[in-house]
């Protein structure tokens, strides 16, 4: 797998899309980083640490609806392994007009572009989630 970021927003893309209550996700430290910037944004439920199919381990995330609508309607990832996207504290992109949010990966942590900016650090624009 050559982008685990990009994998893991498209299952959960994919399991919004077909209206699945929770999906499986490989663990990584990254992932989990990630996905605790969207349970504090609240765009899912949550997610726990499971062994998943031949024992390796998961993350199983649960996806949040809004009245029989998934509550994420957009995720992009911005910074691939081919090309990161790095950006200043003064050019974080605000999505949707703040509406949504980026995740950015800093030297204090993953976090979201409103932390980013109230800690004052820049850093590698993972994603953006609406």
């Amino acid at each position: 797998m050559n982008d685990p970021i990009g994998d893991m927003l498209a299952r959960i893309r994919n399991a919004g899309l077909r209206g699945k209550s929770t999906v499986m996700v490989p663990a990584s430290k990254l992932r989990a980083w990630v996905l605790d910037v969207m349970v504090e944004e609240g765009y899912i439920r949550g997610y726990e640490r499971v062994t998943g199919d031949k024992g390796h381990p998961a993350l199983e995330v649960g996806l949040k609806y809004f009245e029989g609508a998934p509550v994420i309607r957009e995720m992009k990832r911005v910074s691939t392994p081919g090309r990161r996207v790095y950006m200043g504290v003064k050019d974080l992109p605000s999505v949707r007009q703040g509406l949504g949010v980026s995740i950015v990966s800093t030297p204090k942590g993953v976090m979201s572009d409103a932390s980013a900016r109230s800690q004052n650090v820049g850093g590698e624009v993972l994603c953006t989630v609406f």
